[in-house]
Protein backbone atom coordinates (compact mmCIF):
# COMPACT_ATOMS: atom_id res chain seq x y z
CA UNK A 1 0.00 0.00 0.00
CA UNK A 2 1.34 3.40 -0.99
CA UNK A 3 1.93 5.71 1.98
CA UNK A 4 2.33 9.48 2.24
CA UNK A 5 6.01 8.91 3.03
CA UNK A 6 6.44 7.12 -0.32
CA UNK A 7 4.87 10.01 -2.21
CA UNK A 8 7.06 12.52 -0.35
CA UNK A 9 10.20 10.60 -1.35
CA UNK A 10 9.09 10.46 -5.02
CA UNK A 11 8.31 14.20 -5.08
CA UNK A 12 11.38 15.21 -3.08
CA UNK A 13 9.16 17.11 -0.65
CA UNK A 14 8.34 16.91 3.03
CA UNK A 15 5.68 14.59 4.43
CA UNK A 16 3.89 17.68 5.80
CA UNK A 17 3.61 19.24 2.33
CA UNK A 18 2.27 16.03 0.81
CA UNK A 19 -0.25 15.67 3.62
CA UNK A 20 -1.49 19.22 3.09
CA UNK A 21 -1.91 18.65 -0.65
CA UNK A 22 -3.80 15.40 -0.20
CA UNK A 23 -6.10 16.92 2.42
CA UNK A 24 -6.81 20.02 0.34
CA UNK A 25 -5.32 22.52 2.77
CA UNK A 26 -4.95 25.99 1.26
CA UNK A 27 -1.56 27.05 2.67
CA UNK A 28 0.38 25.33 -0.12
CA UNK A 29 1.35 26.55 -3.58
CA UNK A 30 -1.38 25.44 -6.00
CA UNK A 31 1.03 24.10 -8.63
CA UNK A 32 2.91 22.14 -5.99
CA UNK A 33 -0.35 20.72 -4.62
CA UNK A 34 -1.51 19.67 -8.10
CA UNK A 35 1.86 18.03 -8.77
CA UNK A 36 1.70 16.07 -5.52
CA UNK A 37 -1.83 14.86 -6.24
CA UNK A 38 -0.89 13.78 -9.77
CA UNK A 39 2.05 11.76 -8.42
CA UNK A 40 -0.15 10.23 -5.74
CA UNK A 41 -2.66 9.19 -8.38
CA UNK A 42 0.06 7.74 -10.58
CA UNK A 43 1.38 5.70 -7.64
CA UNK A 44 -2.10 4.37 -6.85
CA UNK A 45 -2.46 6.12 -3.51
CA UNK A 46 -5.75 5.44 -1.71
CA UNK A 47 -6.58 7.62 1.34
CA UNK A 48 -6.90 5.79 4.64
CA UNK A 49 -10.35 6.51 6.07
CA UNK A 50 -9.24 5.87 9.64
CA UNK A 51 -6.30 8.23 9.32
CA UNK A 52 -8.49 10.91 7.78
CA UNK A 53 -10.98 10.52 10.63
CA UNK A 54 -8.25 11.07 13.20
CA UNK A 55 -7.01 14.17 11.42
CA UNK A 56 -10.27 15.83 10.37
CA UNK A 57 -12.65 14.42 13.03
CA UNK A 58 -14.98 13.49 10.17
CA UNK A 59 -15.84 10.16 8.59
CA UNK A 60 -17.17 11.74 5.37
CA UNK A 61 -20.07 9.35 5.73
CA UNK A 62 -23.73 10.45 5.68
CA UNK A 63 -26.44 8.29 7.19
CA UNK A 64 -29.81 7.89 5.48
CA UNK A 65 -32.80 6.77 7.53
CA UNK A 66 -35.41 5.23 5.25
CA UNK A 67 -38.11 2.99 6.75
CA UNK A 68 -40.70 1.79 4.22
CA UNK A 69 -43.72 0.08 5.76
CA UNK A 70 -45.18 -0.76 2.34
CA UNK A 71 -42.14 -2.92 1.48
CA UNK A 72 -41.85 -1.30 -1.95
CA UNK A 73 -38.45 -0.06 -0.83
CA UNK A 74 -36.08 1.30 -3.43
CA UNK A 75 -38.40 0.04 -6.16
CA UNK A 76 -40.78 2.93 -5.48
CA UNK A 77 -39.88 5.55 -8.05
CA UNK A 78 -40.57 8.65 -5.95
CA UNK A 79 -38.37 7.59 -3.04
CA UNK A 80 -35.73 5.96 -5.23
CA UNK A 81 -35.37 9.27 -7.08
CA UNK A 82 -34.84 11.12 -3.81
CA UNK A 83 -32.33 8.55 -2.56
CA UNK A 84 -30.45 8.49 -5.84
CA UNK A 85 -30.09 12.27 -5.83
CA UNK A 86 -28.87 12.11 -2.20
CA UNK A 87 -26.23 9.59 -3.27
CA UNK A 88 -25.11 11.65 -6.29
CA UNK A 89 -24.90 14.91 -4.36
CA UNK A 90 -23.10 13.26 -1.43
CA UNK A 91 -20.49 11.81 -3.77
CA UNK A 92 -19.97 15.22 -5.42
CA UNK A 93 -19.10 16.57 -1.98
CA UNK A 94 -16.79 13.68 -1.12
CA UNK A 95 -19.19 11.75 1.14
CA UNK A 96 -20.35 8.14 1.18
CA UNK A 97 -23.82 7.14 2.37
CA UNK A 98 -24.87 4.44 4.83
CA UNK A 99 -28.42 3.31 5.52
CA UNK A 100 -29.35 3.55 9.19
CA UNK A 101 -31.54 0.77 10.59
CA UNK A 102 -32.29 -1.27 13.70
CA UNK A 103 -30.28 -4.25 12.61
CA UNK A 104 -26.60 -5.03 12.86
CA UNK A 105 -26.24 -8.74 12.26
CA UNK A 106 -28.32 -10.38 14.95
CA UNK A 107 -28.08 -7.39 17.26
CA UNK A 108 -30.71 -4.69 17.71
CA UNK A 109 -29.56 -1.08 17.70
CA UNK A 110 -31.56 2.09 18.06
CA UNK A 111 -31.30 4.50 15.14
CA UNK A 112 -29.05 6.72 17.25
CA UNK A 113 -26.84 3.79 18.27
CA UNK A 114 -26.46 2.65 14.66
CA UNK A 115 -25.59 6.19 13.54
CA UNK A 116 -22.95 6.41 16.27
CA UNK A 117 -21.61 2.95 15.48
CA UNK A 118 -21.19 3.88 11.82
CA UNK A 119 -19.67 7.18 12.93
CA UNK A 120 -21.73 9.17 10.42
CA UNK A 121 -21.20 12.91 10.24
CA UNK A 122 -24.93 13.56 9.81
CA UNK A 123 -28.22 11.91 8.91
CA UNK A 124 -30.91 12.59 6.31
CA UNK A 125 -34.28 11.26 7.49
CA UNK A 126 -36.14 10.48 4.28
CA UNK A 127 -39.07 8.25 5.23
CA UNK A 128 -40.06 7.11 8.70
CA UNK A 129 -42.64 7.48 11.45
CA UNK A 130 -41.45 10.85 12.74
CA UNK A 131 -43.41 10.33 15.98
CA UNK A 132 -41.29 7.29 16.84
CA UNK A 133 -39.38 8.05 20.09
CA UNK A 134 -36.22 6.64 18.50
CA UNK A 135 -36.47 9.10 15.63
CA UNK A 136 -37.00 11.94 18.09
CA UNK A 137 -33.94 10.75 20.07
CA UNK A 138 -31.84 10.89 16.88
CA UNK A 139 -33.15 14.32 15.89
CA UNK A 140 -32.48 15.73 19.37
CA UNK A 141 -28.96 14.28 19.52
CA UNK A 142 -25.67 16.00 18.71
CA UNK A 143 -25.66 14.45 15.22
CA UNK A 144 -26.63 16.98 12.49
CA UNK A 145 -29.90 15.94 10.83
CA UNK A 146 -32.09 17.05 7.94
CA UNK A 147 -35.67 15.81 7.65
CA UNK A 148 -37.64 15.40 4.44
CA UNK A 149 -41.35 16.30 4.46
CA UNK A 150 -41.49 16.81 8.23
CA UNK A 151 -40.64 19.72 10.49
CA UNK A 152 -39.14 19.69 13.98
CA UNK A 153 -38.29 22.84 15.89
CA UNK A 154 -34.71 23.97 15.25
CA UNK A 155 -34.04 21.13 12.79
CA UNK A 156 -33.29 21.66 9.09
CA UNK A 157 -35.96 20.31 6.77
CA UNK A 158 -36.69 20.06 3.06
CA UNK A 159 -40.40 20.08 2.32
CA UNK A 160 -42.31 19.33 -0.86
CA UNK A 161 -45.04 21.97 -1.08
CA UNK A 162 -48.01 19.66 -0.49
CA UNK A 163 -50.29 22.59 0.32
CA UNK A 164 -49.69 24.24 -3.06
CA UNK A 165 -49.79 20.88 -4.83
CA UNK A 166 -53.32 20.08 -3.67
CA UNK A 167 -54.37 23.69 -4.24
CA UNK A 168 -53.22 23.47 -7.87
CA UNK A 169 -55.09 20.20 -8.38
CA UNK A 170 -58.37 21.44 -6.91
CA UNK A 171 -58.26 24.73 -8.82
CA UNK A 172 -57.61 22.83 -12.04
CA UNK A 173 -60.56 20.48 -11.38
CA UNK A 174 -62.91 23.33 -10.61
CA UNK A 175 -61.81 25.17 -13.75
CA UNK A 176 -62.63 21.99 -15.68
CA UNK A 177 -66.16 22.18 -14.29
CA UNK A 178 -65.97 19.62 -11.48
CA UNK A 179 -67.87 20.25 -8.25
CA UNK A 180 -68.26 16.68 -6.96
CA UNK A 181 -64.64 16.08 -5.97
CA UNK A 182 -63.66 13.01 -3.96
CA UNK A 183 -60.34 12.62 -2.18
CA UNK A 184 -58.70 9.34 -1.13
CA UNK A 185 -55.99 10.33 1.34
CA UNK A 186 -52.90 8.59 2.68
CA UNK A 187 -52.50 7.46 6.28
CA UNK A 188 -52.35 10.08 9.04
CA UNK A 189 -48.98 11.81 8.58
CA UNK A 190 -47.95 15.45 8.52
CA UNK A 191 -48.00 15.28 4.70
CA UNK A 192 -51.58 13.99 4.71
CA UNK A 193 -52.69 16.58 7.24
CA UNK A 194 -51.37 19.40 5.05
CA UNK A 195 -52.94 17.95 1.91
CA UNK A 196 -56.34 17.44 3.54
CA UNK A 197 -56.36 20.94 5.05
CA UNK A 198 -55.40 22.42 1.69
CA UNK A 199 -58.14 20.38 0.00
CA UNK A 200 -60.91 21.68 2.27
CA UNK A 201 -59.57 25.24 2.26
CA UNK A 202 -59.30 25.45 -1.53
CA UNK A 203 -62.76 23.91 -2.00
CA UNK A 204 -64.16 26.47 0.42
CA UNK A 205 -62.44 29.31 -1.48
CA UNK A 206 -63.98 28.03 -4.72
CA UNK A 207 -67.44 27.61 -3.13
CA UNK A 208 -67.32 23.82 -3.54
CA UNK A 209 -69.23 21.79 -0.95
CA UNK A 210 -67.47 18.57 0.08
CA UNK A 211 -69.62 15.68 1.27
CA UNK A 212 -68.18 13.66 4.14
CA UNK A 213 -68.53 10.45 2.16
CA UNK A 214 -66.35 11.92 -0.60
CA UNK A 215 -63.24 11.85 1.62
CA UNK A 216 -61.86 8.35 2.18
CA UNK A 217 -58.84 7.29 4.21
CA UNK A 218 -56.40 5.20 2.20
CA UNK A 219 -52.70 4.36 2.39
CA UNK A 220 -49.77 5.59 0.37
CA UNK A 221 -48.39 3.26 -2.32
CA UNK A 222 -50.94 0.48 -1.75
CA UNK A 223 -53.24 0.11 -4.81
CA UNK A 224 -55.51 -2.43 -3.12
CA UNK A 225 -56.58 0.03 -0.41
CA UNK A 226 -57.28 2.78 -2.94
CA UNK A 227 -59.19 0.27 -5.04
CA UNK A 228 -61.46 -0.54 -2.09
CA UNK A 229 -62.03 3.16 -1.40
CA UNK A 230 -62.82 3.70 -5.10
CA UNK A 231 -65.41 0.91 -4.95
CA UNK A 232 -67.14 2.67 -2.04
CA UNK A 233 -67.21 5.96 -3.97
CA UNK A 234 -68.60 4.34 -7.11
CA UNK A 235 -71.46 2.73 -5.20
CA UNK A 236 -72.69 6.05 -3.78
CA UNK A 237 -76.07 7.22 -5.02
CA UNK A 238 -74.59 10.64 -5.75
CA UNK A 239 -71.24 9.66 -7.21
CA UNK A 240 -68.31 12.09 -7.55
CA UNK A 241 -67.26 13.18 -11.03
CA UNK A 242 -63.55 13.04 -10.15
CA UNK A 243 -61.41 11.16 -7.63
CA UNK A 244 -58.09 12.42 -6.26
CA UNK A 245 -55.60 9.73 -5.18
CA UNK A 246 -52.76 9.92 -2.62
CA UNK A 247 -50.12 8.93 -5.18
CA UNK A 248 -49.78 7.61 -8.73
CA UNK A 249 -49.08 4.06 -7.62
CA UNK A 250 -52.23 3.92 -5.48
CA UNK A 251 -54.16 5.35 -8.42
CA UNK A 252 -53.54 2.09 -10.29
CA UNK A 253 -55.82 0.34 -7.82
CA UNK A 254 -58.49 2.90 -8.62
CA UNK A 255 -58.13 2.30 -12.36
CA UNK A 256 -58.60 -1.44 -11.83
CA UNK A 257 -61.78 -0.90 -9.82
CA UNK A 258 -63.16 1.62 -12.31
CA UNK A 259 -62.64 -0.86 -15.13
CA UNK A 260 -64.40 -3.58 -13.11
CA UNK A 261 -67.45 -1.31 -13.00
CA UNK A 262 -67.38 -0.99 -16.79
CA UNK A 263 -66.59 2.72 -16.62
CA UNK A 264 -64.26 4.66 -18.91
CA UNK A 265 -61.65 7.23 -17.94
CA UNK A 266 -62.27 10.14 -18.31
CA UNK A 267 -65.63 9.85 -20.11
CA UNK A 268 -67.47 8.34 -17.13
CA UNK A 269 -65.20 9.31 -14.23
CA UNK A 270 -62.11 11.50 -13.95
CA UNK A 271 -59.03 10.71 -11.84
CA UNK A 272 -55.97 12.59 -10.55
CA UNK A 273 -52.77 11.22 -9.03
CA UNK A 274 -49.85 12.65 -7.08
CA UNK A 275 -46.03 12.38 -7.39
CA UNK A 276 -45.62 12.39 -11.19
CA UNK A 277 -43.71 9.12 -11.48
CA UNK A 278 -42.53 8.07 -14.93
CA UNK A 279 -45.33 5.50 -15.22
CA UNK A 280 -47.88 8.34 -15.17
CA UNK A 281 -46.60 9.39 -18.59
CA UNK A 282 -46.25 5.90 -20.04
CA UNK A 283 -49.73 4.44 -19.53
CA UNK A 284 -52.75 5.53 -21.55
CA UNK A 285 -54.48 7.76 -20.97
CA UNK A 286 -51.62 9.85 -19.57
CA UNK A 287 -52.40 10.51 -15.91
CA UNK A 288 -53.24 13.97 -14.69
CA UNK A 289 -51.04 14.30 -11.60
CA UNK A 290 -48.97 16.68 -9.50
CA UNK A 291 -45.27 16.18 -10.21
CA UNK A 292 -43.10 16.46 -7.11
CA UNK A 293 -39.52 17.55 -7.78
CA UNK A 294 -37.98 14.51 -6.08
CA UNK A 295 -34.49 15.07 -7.48
CA UNK A 296 -34.37 18.63 -6.16
CA UNK A 297 -35.60 17.43 -2.74
CA UNK A 298 -32.68 15.00 -2.45
CA UNK A 299 -30.12 17.54 -3.67
CA UNK A 300 -31.33 20.28 -1.33
CA UNK A 301 -31.39 17.93 1.68
CA UNK A 302 -27.82 16.77 1.02
CA UNK A 303 -26.47 20.27 0.47
CA UNK A 304 -28.10 21.45 3.67
CA UNK A 305 -26.66 18.55 5.66
CA UNK A 306 -23.15 19.10 4.26
CA UNK A 307 -23.42 22.77 5.27
CA UNK A 308 -24.48 21.78 8.79
CA UNK A 309 -21.53 19.36 9.03
CA UNK A 310 -18.86 21.64 7.59
CA UNK A 311 -20.12 25.04 8.77
CA UNK A 312 -22.02 24.35 11.99
CA UNK A 313 -21.58 27.85 13.40
CA UNK A 314 -22.97 29.72 10.41
CA UNK A 315 -25.55 27.35 8.88
CA UNK A 316 -29.13 28.03 9.93
CA UNK A 317 -31.31 24.90 10.36
CA UNK A 318 -34.23 26.35 8.43
CA UNK A 319 -36.99 24.99 6.19
CA UNK A 320 -36.49 24.67 2.43
CA UNK A 321 -39.66 24.49 0.35
CA UNK A 322 -39.51 22.66 -3.00
CA UNK A 323 -42.28 23.40 -5.50
CA UNK A 324 -43.51 20.95 -8.15
CA UNK A 325 -46.00 21.41 -10.96
CA UNK A 326 -49.23 20.04 -12.43
CA UNK A 327 -49.08 17.51 -15.27
CA UNK A 328 -52.46 17.94 -16.97
CA UNK A 329 -52.52 14.56 -18.71
CA UNK A 330 -55.74 13.13 -20.18
CA UNK A 331 -57.63 11.67 -17.22
CA UNK A 332 -59.78 14.69 -16.36
CA UNK A 333 -62.85 15.43 -18.48
CA UNK A 334 -63.95 19.00 -19.04
CA UNK A 335 -67.61 18.99 -18.08
CA UNK A 336 -68.39 22.65 -18.36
Amino acid sequence: MVKIKDIAERCGLSIASVSKALHGESDLNQKTAEYIRSVAKEMGYVPNASARLLKTKRSYNIGVLFVDETSSGLEHEYFSSILNSIKDEAEKNGYDITFISHHFGSDYLTFYEHAKYRNVDGVIIASVDFRDPEVIRLVESEIPTVTIDYEFNNVASVISDNVQGVRDIVNYLVNMGHEKIAFITGEDTSVTQKRVASFYKTCEERNISVKDEYVKKGRYHIPKVSGEATRELLTLEDKPTVIMYPDDYSLLGGITEIEKHGLRIPDDISIVGYDGIKLSRLIRPIITTYVQNSTEIGVRATKKLVDLIENPKTTIPDRTLVIGGLQEGSTVKKIR
